[in-house]
């Protein structure tokens, strides 16, 4: 099992972020996306990565994907890279973990999902400082199902369990379920069309807007990133 090592000084977090190919991505919204899928797949998660490197609390994003468009897009936006083993998602996160461990050996390591389009960083910031109290925890989705951050303290085993009923299975492993208020917009990943309707109510990133106005959606509220 991964471990991170104790730190000799403080830290701060670096979290890992699993992006699918483009042909894999978002399958769930191609009716409603039509031929602009894959681009409102690399624009949500290029605003999810950009808000995340803006809390305070964030120190770097490790992006592990395989496909070449996305790794420049997220490039670009200051992620730092690696492969994905194309050995499962939690296998994907596992091995970020281990670049992460290697790019800062001291820090607390997180995974965070890919499909936050209305991230911002302040509400990140309420969801990193709680978890830094337990040596593992997790917040749930908004529909309490699934998973959208996991993250361990230095010297503890990384072992994400994220895919389907993942809050159930990060409880049963004895990871911390995350309950800080005012935190919506890290609980909201996007799978569906009503997904994406209630992430644009919150407001959302500047690249996820742009291409829902070519699909028709409501352009809804830019986030702002502070």
């Amino acid at each position: 099992m991964l471990k991170v090592m104790p730190p000799s000084e403080s830290s701060g977090w670096t979290l890992v972020v699993p992006v699918k190919t483009l042909v894999a991505a978002k399958t769930r919204l191609a009716e409603a996306a039509g031929p602009h899928r894959a681009a409102l797949a690399v624009a949500i998660a290029c605003d999810t990565v950009e808000a995340a490197l803006g809390c305070a609390l964030v120190d770097r994003v490790v992006v592990v994907t395989g496909d070449p468009v996305a790794a420049e897009a997220l490039a670009g936006v200051g992620a730092h890279l690696v492969a994905d083993p194309e050995a499962g998602l939690n296998a994907a996160l596992r091995h970020g973990a281990r670049e992460a461990v290697r790019l800062a050996p001291g820090g607390p390591v997180g995974a965070l999902q890919a499909d936050l389009p209305a991230l911002r960083p302040g509400e990140l910031a309420l969801v990193l400082a709680a978890a830094a109290e337990f040596d593992q925890a997790f917040l749930p989705d908004a529909a309490e199902v699934g998973t959208t951050f996991y993250g361990v303290r230095p010297g503890v085993d990384f072992t994400p369990g994220f895919g389907g009923e993942s809050r159930e299975r990060h409880l049963r492993r004895g990871a911390k379920e995350l309950c800080p208020p005012g935190v919506e917009s890290v609980r909201r990943d996007v799978d569906t069309p009503d997904d994406l309707r209630a992430a644009l109510a919150l407001g959302v990133g500047p690249r996820t807007r742009a291409v829902t106005r070519q699909i028709g959606e409501p352009p809804g509220r830019e986030t702002p990133l502070p």
